[in-house]
């Protein structure tokens, strides 16, 4: 086997490892997630695991950091419009997207990986700070409004609106939470010209056909 198949079949085997714990870490937890099971459900050896992850907690913080690898995020319009659109386009992904589910649900379990590492809640803060810099640049948003600030706000509350939707509705009802929180918050982030502009509805982030 030459190095380069070598490397590529190391690649493989990581990612294999990292979507079996997402998909164990999603059904049970942090806590209720064995190293057997995940060892069974990526078909690797212990050897193979703890090659690319030195234990447990590691693998889970891979999860975690990994959860937006493989979103299809909405690109244009540009500005508080895609802002708006990238969240509906997640509450769908985590209704499907194992990855994403898991990462979110490590984030948020007491006494979990996440419990003083907050670099999943910081991607997405940065996330949603590039977004409403753009609309700050096309005149979008309020005078009095905290790009930075309202980037963090926004991240903390869809965290609890997808937990909340998780628990009542196992996240079927989460467009239309998500929905019900920008009707809410809009009004304080958005400048009068924009605001009649954006559109709000659980259809949006769709991909185009």
């Amino acid at each position: 086997m030459t190095g380069r198949q070598s490397s590529a079949r190391a690649t493989q085997t990581r990612a294999s490892i990292i979507r079996a714990a997402a998909e164990v870490f999603d059904e049970c937890g942090y806590h209720g997630a064995g190293i057997n099971r995940i060892l069974t459900r990526a078909k690797v050896t212990s050897g193979a695991m703890y090659f690319h992850f030195a234990s447990k907690e590691e693998l889970a913080r891979a999860v975690m950091l990994e959860q937006a690898k493989d979103l299809e995020l909405p690109e244009e319009p540009a500005g508080l419009q895609q802002l708006v659109d990238v969240t509906f386009a997640l509450a769908r992904e985590l209704q499907h997207n194992t990855l994403l589910r898991a990462g979110v649900r490590l984030a948020v379990e007491p006494r979990g990986p996440a419990l003083q590492d907050d670099s999943a809640y910081s991607w997405w803060v940065d996330r949603f700070s590039g977004e409403l810099a753009v609309a700050r640049q096309q005149g979008e948003l309020r005078e009095d409004a905290d790009e930075s600030e309202f980037a963090e706000v926004l991240v903390s509350a869809f965290t609890g609106t997808q937990l909340r939707s998780q628990i009542s509705a196992g996240w079927a009802d989460l467009p239309d939470r998500v929905a019900s929180l920008w009707r809410y918050l809009l009004p304080g982030l958005a400048c009068a010209q924009a605001l009649p502009r954006i559109v709000v509805g659980s259809e949006r982030g769709l991909p185009r056909p």
